[in-house]
């Protein structure tokens, strides 16, 4: 984050980026593989990637937070989470061999589009699974 947005207090933090759900966008999935391919080509000498569009935005029909969460499963996290420092993502949490990073966070609030990019090795990817359920379950996934 830029230093204003690191010096500032949780409570302007929340007032700036506020959590709110909203009917499903169906630009959400366009977003999703306009990114795809940007991290496609970021990624592109570090090895195998998938990528795969998880959390209520890859869900139609359900409400989400605007937010595109984007799981990226890859061999060398240590390097692709540098890459992507590089072209501009932040880095919000990192938990043993799990780093998170996000685009669309400003000074000014969230931009048009805001992603989450989830790294990971291969196989640790339980959101697919959860992904997959809801769309398989339009009834659970409406009460979700």
């Amino acid at each position: 984050m830029s230093n204003k947005l690191l010096s500032m207090s949780l409570q302007e933090l929340w007032r700036l980026f506020p959590i709110r759900l909203v009917p499903h966008d169906p630009r959400w999935g366009e977003y999703f593989r306009q990114e795809r391919e940007i991290l496609r080509g970021l990624l592109q000498d570090h090895g195998e990637i998938k990528i795969h569009h998880i959390g209520s935005t890859a869900v139609r029909g359900i409400w989400a937070k605007p937010i595109v969460d984007i799981l990226i499963e890859c061999s060398d996290i240590a390097a692709a989470k540098q890459r992507l420092i590089e072209a501009g993502y932040l880095v919000m949490s990192e938990k043993g061999s799990r780093c998170s990073l996000n685009k669309g966070y400003t000074e000014a609030g969230f931009a048009e589009r805001v992603f989450h990019v989830h790294l990971r090795n291969f196989g640790d990817a339980d959101e697919i699974f959860f992904r997959d359920f809801l769309r398989a379950n339009a009834d659970i996934a409406e009460r979700y």
